[in-house]
């Protein structure tokens, strides 16, 4: 079966604050921006409950809701958002070329990618199922709502050692479960995580349970030098385990650091490929909140528009 192809001026994959913000300067400057939803249209964002640290919304919002709010702005502004993933690229020669669902093709004169990183969970189904009602993978987008409780983490690495860190000047205790005897974290965090009192390091232990039925009341934990579960009561839980970008479509074309995260050159969206531009958390893995999403989108669409002048397209 052949192909179905359609000329874009401008495409961008992925559709969290990223996403729509660069759908929406690319539409205001007239770019006629093409967005493919992907795999999880609003990304991270409609995973979560309560937003309460973005600008402008001094009530909090709801993550999905304010996904809603971004695509209608993003439509208004006369961006055709679409369904659909992106399977296969060409980036050998302009127009790109981007697969859809395996069966159309995009030529495009210029892409932003969008398409963001997700969070590695334990593979529970307590933890899929309280998602939301006190299991978190930010501590920094969620923590404040357990100020004073007691609260869990999971993970070892440097990441994982500062949400513990944050959530230590919150809440009451912070239950930090290490699956080896030793952490993976800079010695410096290493040493920050153990000089706080009210972390509390439980070594040689996995997850096996969230307690609860419809939101966090405790978490069961085996230790493995003892080979016995012990079961602590708690508010919430949070995963710091790592991200994975979803950048494996882009693999032999953009170039990416060793967890394979879009590299990007420094103070701008422009990646080895001219013309093809990243935004958002494919290409950040230090700050990763909704609002450093919007402003990469925002220099994206400012990038790829300035491009596509130089070149007289």
């Amino acid at each position: 079966m052949e192909n179905t192809v359609e000329r874009v001026h401008c495409l961008i994959i992925g559709s969290g604050p990223a996403g729509y913000t660069a759908a929406i300067y690319a539409a205001r400057a007239n770019l006629k921006p093409v967005l493919y939803q992907g795999l999880q249209p609003g990304g991270q964002l409609t995973i979560t409950t309560e937003v309460e640290n973005y600008p402008g919304y001094p009530d909090g919002i709801q993550g999905p809701d304010m996904m809603i709010n971004f695509e209608r702005q993003a439509s208004r502004m006369g961006a055709d958002i679409r369904y659909g993933i992106a399977t296969k690229v060409d980036f050998m020669e302009t127009p790109y070329k981007v697969w859809i669902d395996e069966e159309k093709i995009i030529e495009a004169d210029t892409i932003i990618i969008s398409t963001g990183a997700s969070a590695k969970w334990l593979g529970l189904e307590s933890e899929q199922r309280l998602n939301g009602y006190g299991v978190s993978a930010c501590a920094v987008c969620d923590g404040f709502f357990f100020k004073g409780k007691e609260v869990a983490i999971v993970g070892a690495g440097d990441t994982a050692a500062e949400e513990a860190l944050y959530l230590s000047k919150l809440c009451s205790t912070v239950h930090m479960i290490v699956r080896r005897d030793q952490m993976r974290a800079s010695k410096i965090m290493q040493e920050r995580v153990k000089k706080t009192e009210n972390i509390k390091i439980y070594w040689n232990s996995s997850t096996q349970e969230v307690l609860g039925e419809n939101k966090v009341e405790g978490l069961r934990i085996l230790d493995h030098s003892i080979q016995q579960t012990l079961d602590i009561p708690l508010s919430a839980f949070f995963v710091a385990i790592g991200h994975k970008p979803n950048s494996d479509v882009f693999k032999g074309w953009l170039e990416m650091d060793e967890s394979g995260y879009l590299v990007t050159i420094p103070g701008t969206s422009k990646t080895n490929v001219e013309g093809v531009f990243a935004a958002g958390d494919i290409q950040d893995k230090i700050y990763r909140q909704a609002v450093t999403a919007a402003g990469s989108g925002c220099m994206a669409a400012l990038d790829a528009e300035r491009y596509l002048a130089l070149k007289g397209l």
